[in-house]
């Protein structure tokens, strides 16, 4: 697993949100800083909380010219179900074939209850105006993921 690191340029993307509409990184690259947030699995408990934080913070971030894209392997239906479920603000992406994922370097071995697979590693990745990757955020925990973001993002101010 080769992660991206402060500095690097962030992979460009185009992917599908709940709707299966595209959504493309590059169209926000000079306009808006954006939290790209990858998480395992929609609607599970851990992925749950940490998608409400944000979805909390949705003002705060707008003050920071910031946008949210929670990314994962799953299907766009799921997506959608989620959103609905949980009121979330912001865009859910799907990356069934964890391509960016890789790019971002958080696709990669995981342990869990003695039984190793491939999965998706909770990182999440602020990517400047200049759309490059200005944050890495690695030491947090579900339910304070976007307090840790909105320290990052008044620290810059």
């Amino acid at each position: 697993m080769n992660t991206l690191q402060v500095g690097d340029n962030a992979p460009l993307f185009t992917l599908l949100d709940g709707n299966e509409q595209s959504v493309s990184l590059a169209d926000y690259i000079g306009k808006q800083q954006v939290l790209v947030y990858f998480y395992p699995k929609a609607m599970t408990p851990g992925c749950t909380v940490q998608a409400q934080g944000l979805r909390d913070i949705k003002n705060e971030l707008a003050d920071h010219n910031t946008v949210v894209f929670g990314i994962s392997p799953d299907a766009p239906k799921r997506l959608a179900k989620f959103t609905e479920r949980d009121e979330l603000n912001f865009t859910l992406l799907s990356d069934e074939d964890h391509k960016v994922a890789d790019d971002f370097g958080v696709w990669g071995l995981k342990k869990f209850m003695g039984r190793e697979y491939d999965g998706i590693h909770r990182l999440s990745f602020l990517i400047g105006l200049d759309g490059k990757v200005s944050h890495v955020f690695n030491k947090f925990k579900t339910k304070n993921h976007h307090e840790v973001v909105l320290d990052v993002l008044s620290s810059q101010a």
